[in-house]
């Protein structure tokens, strides 16, 4: 034990400070020259894969977790000093996901030499690419809530300066970087800031949760806060479900679910890698992180508190909605990353529905395994599916799919590229990794008899098939664009495949795809294994007897396949064989609907964002003009007036120079006296 608790510790440590001491070590490369800057950057995220990697053999270990503390702060404010520790938890949540993060984020940094080539601000984004992987593997790996708050904090940060990382809003660059059509386009600054005040208003949620929890239950640390939950009982009880909801608050916002959803579409002004990044693959899945973290905690807490079936029923339902919702908006895109960025909310969705219902039942271990399978799934072909519309947004110099089409033949390997991803984005069975970790969300809800949750997890299938085939025929099939022709004859056009430093990185995360959907069965059954076992020892449950069997699996499989051709076909017939929708006034009312977001995003501008800008005017008007400004001039005025009153008594006459000399010096002189004699 003590020799597994030791070789975890090393590589824990240096999977998270390789990349902040690399993000640092980058603005001194810069000064040694760009390839130093630039592959130093990619070396530090290899080698904090490489760390992460390390900490694989250790998952079937009966020795976890590990908790490895150090005492950080200590407070001597009695005579009890309060001490503040710090730690790194390693269990089977912890290792898989800071190897997603590492191994997916070294990819795309390899991707950013050739994408971001030649930007003028290449250091900075190195700089906090490599700091957001770092304060996000802190975040995963932290034992506690106040050290996983540095973390936690430090990703919305870096995701601020990314997102806004084109920063100077020009309006040549709005076929580049700017998100949105008419009345709700907006530039890259503008979508930051709307990132970080999003984000932030859930922040505050989660910090009041984490303080009730903390008073509830004595600790901050994630397996003291578990054996309280316990035996929890007395005055502090009823303080768990507001906790756990203020909590879930925090990756409400930070996952962008509803009703904090509208900023990760929005999002996509940032470079094509910070969306891979940031909103594929890491920083979005935050929040499902933390909804497995705390998982534990309330699950167990059940026993004293029934009335935190809430918790998980509100996590559920959110999760629902939120991927019904997206997938929705996403039909009517016009962006190819905005489409992205709507499927990725619709799939964390699905994530936070598996959680949630597995929290209401005794099978706990079918949802949490399939939310987690779901998380490493999406995580592989959104990353590619992100990687790929770079390539392709990079080619056609727009991010607006009716600047596309007929790409396919032009850019083969991107084609096949994205063309697997999307499969397993769909969930086609049974080759692509999408349909396994899906399936598995959906027969939870179905052996929790949450019949009403599947249903909309159904009719999510369908959307989502609906949306992926449409963009893969807007894309890569048709005629090409009026847009393509004016740029080709520009000289501004080069289609064709690009360099394989974009290329490699997504071929290897589409290959990964199918290889974990040949192979997913298996690991569908491994992950189930793996935390009934780690769980039933947490839970005093004991052995735990697997014994589902495959009806369940089929039903649900064959459920969803049907739901997915009820999605594909109509799309493949308007999209790929040129077939006319139908035409109605209802149609059109909601296309506009969903094109306007549901109208969510206006009424966030009309409640808070308009509101508040007319506020500060009105207080910039009063405050800075009105009294600052005239305060200003006064005293301006005031020592003008003062200066050319005093400027009087200089006449430039030698005898009253001396003569006021002379006075003055009596004077100095008859203080020096008084003083003396007093």
């Amino acid at each position: 034990m003590v020799d597994v608790t030791y070789s975890a510790l090393l590589p824990a440590v240096l999977c998270w400070t390789i990349p902040v001491a690399g993000a640092f070590a980058t603005l001194g490369l810069s000064k040694v020259g760009a390839r130093a800057r630039d592959y130093g950057a990619v070396l530090t995220s290899i080698l904090a894969a490489i760390s992460a990697a390390s900490l694989l053999p250790l998952l079937p270990s009966e020795g976890l977790p590990i908790d490895i503390r150090f005492d950080w702060v200590t407070l001597p404010f009695s005579e009890m000093p309060l001490s503040i520790g710090a730690g790194f938890l390693i269990d089977p949540l912890s290792i898989i996901l800071c190897n997603v993060v590492s191994v997916i984020g070294s990819l795309i940094m390899v991707y950013s030499l050739k994408y971001m080539e030649g930007d003028p601000s290449l250091t900075r984004y190195w700089f906090f690419m490599n700091l957001f992987l770092g304060n996000m593997l802190l975040l995963v790996l932290s034992d506690n809530f106040v050290q996983m708050l540095f973390g936690w904090e430090g990703v919305g940060v870096c995701s601020y300066a990314l997102i806004g990382f084109w920063h100077s809003d020009s309006k040549e660059d709005w076929l580049k970087c700017w998100v949105g059509e008419g009345k709700e386009s907006c530039p890259p600054s503008h979508s930051g800031m709307k990132a970080f005040i999003m984000t932030r208003f859930g922040d505050v949620l989660m910090l009041m949760g984490v303080f009730l929890l903390i008073v509830a239950l004595g600790t901050a640390n994630f397996l003291e806060l578990q054996n309280g939950a316990a035996s929890v009982a007395g005055p502090y009880k009823f303080l768990l479900l507001p906790a756990a909801l203020l909590i879930f608050g925090g990756a409400v916002g930070k996952s962008a679910q509803l009703p904090l959803m509208e900023w990760l579409p929005d999002a996509m002004t940032g470079p094509t890698p910070v969306s891979a990044l940031i909103h594929a693959a890491t920083m979005v899945k935050a929040g499902v992180y933390l909804v497995a973290r705390v998982f534990p905690i309330f699950y167990i807490a059940l026993v004293a508190d029934p009335a935190l079936i809430t918790f998980f029923q509100v996590v559920a339902w959110v999760g629902a909605l939120t991927a019904f919702v997206a997938a929705t908006q996403a039909t009517v895109s016009t962006e190819l990353k905005k489409v992205l960025a709507y499927s990725t909310v619709s799939q964390i969705g699905y994530m936070m529905l598996g959680m949630g219902v597995a929290g209401t039942v005794a099978e706990f271990y079918i949802g949490y395994a399939g939310g987690v399978m779901h998380l490493m799934s999406h995580a592989v072909f959104k990353a590619a599916l992100f990687l790929s519309a770079g390539a392709v947004i990079h080619a056609v110099n727009s991010r607006f799919m009716y600047h596309m089409g007929g790409l396919g033949k032009k850019m083969p390997l991107t084609y096949v590229a994205m063309l697997a991803s999307s499969l397993s984005l769909m969930g086609m069975p049974v080759f692509f990794s999408g349909f396994w970790s899906k399936d598995m969300v959906l027969e939870s809800a179905l052996l929790a008899g949450q019949y009403p949750l599947l249903m909309l997890g159904l009719l999510t299938v369908s959307v989502t098939c609906f949306y992926t085939v449409r963009m893969l025929g807007l894309v890569f099939h048709g005629k090409p664009s009026e847009h393509q022709a004016a740029e080709a004859a520009a000289g501004h056009l080069h289609l064709g495949d690009p360099s394989p430093k974009m290329t490699v990185p997504y071929q290897i995360l589409a290959a990964a795809t199918v290889a974990m959907g040949v192979t997913g069965y298996f690991q569908r059954e491994w992950l189930v294994k793996l935390f009934a076992g780690y769980y039933s020892g947490i839970f005093a449950l004991g052995h735990i007897e697997i014994s589902e069997g495959l009806m369940p699996q089929l039903f649900t499989a064959a459920l969803s396949t049907l739901f997915l051709l009820a999605g594909a076909v109509p799309a493949y017939l308007i999209y790929f064989r040129g077939r006319t929708p139908p035409q109605s006034g209802l149609l059109s009312s909601i296309r506009n609907l969903l094109f306007r977001r549901y109208y969510l995003n206006a009424l966030y501008y009309a409640l808070f964002v308009n509101p508040t800008m007319w506020l500060a005017e009105r207080l910039y008007s009063a405050m800075e003009v009105g009294f600052f400004d005239r305060l200003n001039a006064g005293i301006a005025a005031a020592a003008r007036s003062a200066s050319s009153k005093l400027r009087k008594s200089h006449a430039g006459d030698l005898n009253y120079n001396v003569l006021a000399f002379a006075v003055g010096l009596a004077l100095l002189m008859l203080i020096i006296l008084v003083v003396v004699i007093w």
